[in-house]
């Protein structure tokens, strides 16, 4: 019989993610076999007394092994601010961990990304960043476990541009390339210096949110999922301009008889393309993506395609055999039944797709 989480939540972004499921263990196994991972909340006042903050810190060390394997599995997308759109992601393609004399965790990583610009429309860029974690758990009322991840320090990025897409950055690089380089360190160590939360309910589900979350609150998200027999991958918007894409993923599918089903709603345009490719053929359309400026045809023909409409909501569930995919975004000319109408020198007349989506893994239909 295969086992469902209700009503789970994302497993998080990259940069912020915490390998839950060995925190969960670890919670269940300090207090009793067989336990639910919460059953540590039923000592709630002495748990979260400020005394005991190094017992809370030994629980929590079982589970953070796992900590730079889960980094590099999957993206982690780039906002502005932590409840806009998101304009960007980043690929962490290799991470390094260790646990510090005081108790920290301090974590090292590199990768590679994209985001998008009014001035520069798309810049990709590789990055390098080390993070320090002041780690920290607590119970709520409601026996749901707020683990913090608030930063003690983020050493400078190293934020290196690869492309910029706008017209005629050849003739200004000297100019545009500083603007982009200070953009991307804003946005990498902006969103490193926020910390994370990750919110472990009392019935198994699990949940993120950039920064110091105050137990008993929840984050937004555009799609309220609540009582789901389905897991949740992703649960965020989108921006994504003319001649863009966006890479969602990878996404992991265990087992036979499962399906990845998307939820979306458009507005902005008329309509945009939504494509699955499986990871390896998803790679390389994503490495083409970063390594020249216009987007270009993808590496491969998706192994599905669906156009989405604006006022319409969308949904699919699409069954797929065991393995990791992406779900692409598509508002491009060069892939997909759907095309965004034409701009002026790259910048006048773009159309912003802007998508409402949530992304689950469940039983095939």
């Amino acid at each position: 019989m295969r086992r469902h989480t209700r009503g789970a939540r994302s497993r998080g972004p990259g940069l912020r993610r915490l390998a839950v499921a060995g925190l969960a263990a670890a919670l269940a196994g300090a207090w009793a076999s067989g336990c639910s991972p919460n059953a540590v909340c039923k000592f709630g006042g002495p748990i979260n007394d400020p005394s005991n903050r190094t017992l809370r810190r030994s629980i929590m060390s079982f589970g953070l092994g796992e900590f730079c394997k889960e980094m590099t599995a999957r993206n982690a997308p780039l906002k502005l601010t932590p409840d806009g759109n998101v304009v960007g992601r980043f690929f962490p393609q290799h991470c390094m961990q260790q646990m510090l004399a005081n108790g920290d965790l301090w974590v090292q990583f590199d990768g590679f990304g994209y985001a998008w610009t009014l001035l520069s429309r798309k810049v990709t860029f590789t990055s390098v960043a080390t993070i320090q974690y002041d780690e920290d758990f607590k119970c709520a009322e409601d026996n749901a476990i707020f683990a913090y991840f608030d930063t003690r320090t983020v050493s400078p990025p190293d934020f290196r541009v690869l492309q910029i897409e706008q017209p005629g950055a050849n003739l200004v690089q000297n100019w545009i390339s500083p603007f982009a380089d200070n953009f991307g360190r804003q946005m990498v160590a902006g969103q490193l210096a926020l910390g994370f939360t990750v919110i472990e309910e009392s019935g198994g589900s699990v949940d993120f949110s950039v920064g110091h979350l105050p137990i008993g609150q929840r984050p937004f998200h555009p799609y309220q999922v609540h009582g789901s027999s389905q897991i949740t991958y992703e649960d965020l918007r989108t921006e994504v301009h003319s001649n863009e894409r966006d890479f969602i993923g990878p996404i992991a599918v265990d087992g036979s008889g499962r399906a990845i089903t998307m939820k979306m709603r458009l507005e902005g345009v008329a309509a945009v393309d939504v494509l699955v490719l499986p990871k390896s053929e998803g790679d390389a359309s994503l490495q083409l993506y970063t390594q020249y400026g216009a987007a270009g045809p993808l590496a491969y023909a998706p192994r599905f395609a669906d156009v989405v409409h604006a006022g319409v909501e969308y949904q699919r569930a699409l069954p797929v055999p065991a393995g990791m995919y992406y779900v692409v975004i598509d508002n491009t000319t060069s892939a997909g039944a759907s095309a965004p109408p034409p701009s002026l020198f790259g910048v006048v007349g773009d159309s912003a797709a802007i998508v409402n989506y949530v992304i689950q893994i469940g039983d095939a239909p």
